[in-house]
């Protein structure tokens, strides 16, 4: 029995997971969410780009060990949506453009090595770490840019209030870390915090709960100004009424006086 090449390359399984229980801990897990949910808000109008975090990325077809899993990455001039995984030769062959590694010296060799090289091999423009325990990498948060084949450093400032930021070119936003030492993005043109879902959720409950609180105080001082216009419509009413009786007890005196 002859069996195609494309009977076999069907044939070949493409996992979706290592079985592995996922060894982040906390604080990896709370950024890894926050760097993969606030990139899909600030995206979300956007149906050519592609953003997922410990997701299998195969970039060679027939080869399900060239598989490499980004903590988070974007991929733009894609579809947007979900994937059980992502496999390069399905989609044009697109890699990552902007990658992000929440790392840890569990992770060191890896993020520092074998990943490295990878994403340099996929042409991965900007590739990013960042170490929320400081348990290695000084400063926490570091940016390599691809040049020619290489990773060359990218440029950290320090701003007025001590963050330290990273411009991220590729996203159009940038990395920062605060004086806490928690990763944030921001836009670049706006400087305003990206939220997560939970976040954006918690950003708008508040601000309604703001608006009802203004309400409330609009419609206080509202039937305060009401009530101070009627004492004041009642005291003057009142006034009106006593410079009339004494005006008829006056007029009642005078006559008095000249029948007398």
């Amino acid at each position: 029995m002859v069996v195609s090449v494309n009977e076999l390359t069907t044939q070949i399984e493409y996992p979706d997971e290592d079985g592995k229980p996922m060894a982040e801990g906390d604080t990896q897990c709370r950024y890894l969410i926050y760097a993969r949910e606030s990139l899909k808000v600030y995206f979300q109008n956007r149906s050519d780009v592609y953003i997922a975090g410990n997701l299998f990325i195969y970039y060679e077809q027939g080869n399900p060990e060239a598989v490499v899993a980004p903590d988070s990455f974007v991929v733009f001039g894609v579809k947007a949506g979900d994937r059980r995984s992502y496999k390069t030769w399905e989609e044009g062959d697109k890699t990552p453009d902007f990658v992000l590694e929440i790392t840890s010296k569990s992770t060191r060799s890896k993020d520092q090595g074998a990943k490295k090289g990878i994403y340099a091999f996929l042409n991965v423009r900007e590739y990013f770490q960042y170490d929320p325990t400081g348990d290695y990498l000084y400063p926490p948060l570091q940016g390599l840019r691809l040049d020619e084949g290489n990773y060359r450093p990218m440029a950290t400032t320090t701003l007025a209030d001590g963050s330290r930021s990273i411009r991220s070119e590729v996203l159009g936003l940038d990395l920062r870390i605060d004086a806490s030492g928690a990763l944030r993005f921001f836009d670049s043109i706006t400087h305003q915090k990206l939220l997560a879902h939970e976040e954006l959720d918690q950003a708008l409950q508040q601000a309604e709960q703001a608006r009802q609180a203004a309400e409330q105080a609009r419609q206080a001082a509202e039937q305060a100004r009401q009530a101070a216009e009627e004492r004041a419509n009642q005291e003057a009413i009142a006034r009106q009424e006593m410079a009339a009786r004494l005006a008829e007890m006056e007029a009642k005196l005078r006559s008095l006086n000249e029948n007398a």
